[in-house]
């Protein structure tokens, strides 16, 4: 479940920034002290930046987290739109980090700039929120805190409430959650549970090709690599959604793999 998203078009109020507990607030790429005009607590930045003997352009490289005297924590980074796409979100994902650190229920992410540059770091952040604000399997028996419930924007507002971002996340964070899983757990039977339960909730067709399907069809190489199994589980998953009106088809192929150990002559157990 991704943290819910508020959205505000207008700048970030000193009510709001004051209620803040985890703010992130992102600038546009420039060496003007102007460029602070407007925004809460610019003058901790200032005092951080003095005592570091840094300029405001430096935070485009390296963002600086700051405490408030009432106990609040503020990352702050510039983002700079000339760089490539990977650089950016490279930037803003490491001036969430302090924040994420403490496990925040919610965050505030406070816009500046062009409005064009906003909309691109309004994106590149909610998703770094999304994505690395999601709680993740854990064999460790302390708790690592609850995850992001919340992410509260100021200065953007995007009609569709970032939808296509919004569903690449859950892509990234249901991947990111198997892979972790333990091959004792994510078996080929609990994987194909899993696919069936996603189905549902997204209204996809399924074919499942078992094994007794598979070898009646004769797919030998698939059925002769399922032999490394003890339990007959194994199978080949067809998706398939048809959206009404479409005019294209997509079709994806790939693999699922619970536990692969690289080929048994190859690899010593030790190396599997």
């Amino acid at each position: 479940m991704l943290a819910k998203l508020e959205q505000h078009r207008s700048p970030l109020a000193a009510p709001d920034a004051q209620r803040a507990r985890h703010l992130l607030v992102v600038l546009q790429k420039t060496d003007n002290g102007a460029a602070l005009d407007g925004v809460p607590y610019a003058e901790v930045l200032e005092a951080a930046l003095k005592r570091r003997n840094k300029k405001l352009g430096d935070i485009a490289k390296a963002a600086i987290a700051t405490d408030l005297a009432h106990g609040a924590l503020v990352s702050w980074v510039m983002d700079d739109a000339s760089r490539p796409m990977f650089e950016r979100q490279t930037a803003i994902r490491k001036a969430l980090s302090p924040l994420l650190s403490e496990h925040p229920k919610a965050i505030t992410i406070a816009l500046y700039g062009d409005a064009k540059d906003k909309a691109s770091a309004a994106g590149i952040a909610v998703y770094a929120a999304w994505v690395n604000g999601a709680k993740l399997p854990t064999r460790k028996k302390k708790s690592e805190g609850e995850p992001l419930q919340s992410i509260r924007i100021y200065g953007h507002e995007d009609k569709s409430g970032y939808a296509a971002l919004k569903g690449q996340a859950e892509g990234n964070v249901l991947c990111r959650e198997l892979t972790m899983r333990a091959p004792n757990e994510l078996t080929p039977g609990a994987y194909r549970k899993r696919i069936l339960e996603l189905a549902k909730t997204e209204r996809w067709s399924v074919d499942e090709f078992d094994m007794k399907r598979l070898r009646k069809m004769g797919a030998g190489a698939f059925v002769a690599v399922a032999k490394g199994s003890d339990v007959d589980d194994a199978a080949i998953v067809h998706i398939s959604y048809r959206p009404r009106g479409a005019k294209k088809k997509i079709a994806l192929v790939g693999k699922g793999i619970c536990f692969d150990t690289g080929g048994h002559n190859l690899k010593p157990a030790k190396y599997m």
